[in-house]
């Protein structure tokens, strides 16, 4: 278990995490977990932790002091997650009348419920086809996607220029929420406070695209402290909390709901042998110590690029990178740690690091021998 940290932000703007592609009529709903270690060094330097912060993670020899995941949306009391690949969509997907592979973010609770077995009832369930997120029936989505349209104008010729710039508006009571994990208790306490600090000024500068127009910024930070696994996949709630519809960070329940859909009898079983995956929260880039069996896991990638935001020269292109996405479970006998792989320009003057840190949960995984 890992100490851990799970940061709440509620935007009060719009917000622009951008998309893969770099179009600016396109918006991703996930702010990604490179791109939030990238954010958080930014507020170091100016937090004055900046040598020290890089040392502790990019650039350790060791494992990183602290790792980060992706941020996801919640509702309210929902918070929702990029679900398991081995688990989604869920078994009898193409009987039902609902479209479970449409979903790309749904409850914690549903994941411990598939993961326990248990079948979703269609009643209880709906996808929001705005934001792509499995909700209890007739809750609204968290966010939607908006074009905001802009100008560019020639002081001197009086020229104008239209253009539109996609971003996501969250409804009252929604935002995005991420995990924290530090490597154990003296690297929690070591940098508990500079990262709640820089997760604060961040809240007040903005995460992500078009900052200087006010987008990106949120409430206060809400932070809720805990260990992980048990954070994300608590052992004793997932049926209590899959059978009512609802589910956030939950707290353990004194005893299973017995309303809940026992799981539907496979006919002819498979002779298994138990095997541990690892579900990924965030994106990853496998690291010299990774011994990941790529033949087993159930994944996908994808290339991350971008521009160099510093002084030595702000623009230039970086060095692309495939990574495993969110939502992905790899095999790897001695868990997962990752890599921050160097993906500056040639001839840059320094490193421009890329995260690609495992922030993961065990999960039982079924593997016939």
């Amino acid at each position: 278990m890992n100490p851990a940290l799970v940061v709440k932000l509620r935007p009060t703007g719009p917000w622009r995490p951008g998309p893969d592609s770099g179009a600016r009529n396109r918006v991703d709903a996930v702010y990604h977990s490179d791109t939030l270690y990238a954010a958080v060094t930014a507020a170091m330097r100016q937090l004055g932790h900046f040598d020290e912060w890089l040392t502790a993670t990019a650039a350790s020899a060791g494992a990183p002091a602290v790792r980060f995941s992706s941020c996801f949306p919640f509702l309210d009391e929902i918070g929702l997650i990029v679900p398991p690949r081995t688990v989604w969509p869920p078994a009898g997907a193409m009987a039902s009348r609902i479209r479970w592979k449409s979903a790309r973010f749904v409850p914690l609770g549903v994941v411990s419920a598939l993961l326990e077995g248990q079948v979703l009832k269609d009643d209880h369930w709906c996808v929001d086809g705005v934001s792509e997120c499995l909700l209890p029936a007739g809750r609204p989505g968290p966010f939607r996607t908006a074009l905001r349209w802009n100008a560019a104008v020639d002081r001197w010729s009086g020229a104008t220029e239209r253009h539109a710039t996609a971003c996501l508006e969250f409804r009252p009571g929604a935002g995005l929420w991420a995990v924290a994990a530090f490597e154990d208790e003296e690297q929690r306490a070591r940098w508990s406070g500079p990262v709640r600090a820089a997760l604060r000024l961040l809240a007040d500068s903005g995460f992500g695209g078009e900052r200087a127009r006010g987008w990106g910024r949120s409430e206060e930070p809400e932070f809720v402290e805990g260990t992980l696994p048990e954070m994300i996949l608590p052992s004793a709630v997932a049926r209590h909390e899959a059978a009512n519809g609802r589910d956030e960070f939950p707290e353990p329940a004194a005893e299973a709901n017995p309303e809940a859909q026992p799981p539907t009898p496979d006919p002819h079983p498979p002779t298994p042998a138990a095997e541990a995956g690892h579900w990924l929260l965030s994106l990853f880039a496998p690291g010299p110590d990774d011994t990941v069996d790529w033949s087993r896991g159930n994944y996908s990638t994808v290339a991350r690029g971008g521009r160099v935001e510093s002084s030595a020269g702000h623009g230039a292109l970086k060095k692309q990178l495939n990574m495993v996405c969110e939502g992905s479970v790899m095999v790897a006998g001695n868990g997962l740690r990752g890599a921050a792989p160097d993906v500056a320009p040639d001839g840059f003057p320094h490193p421009v690091y890329r995260a690609g840190f495992a922030v993961a949960v065990p999960i039982p995984r079924q593997v016939t021998p």
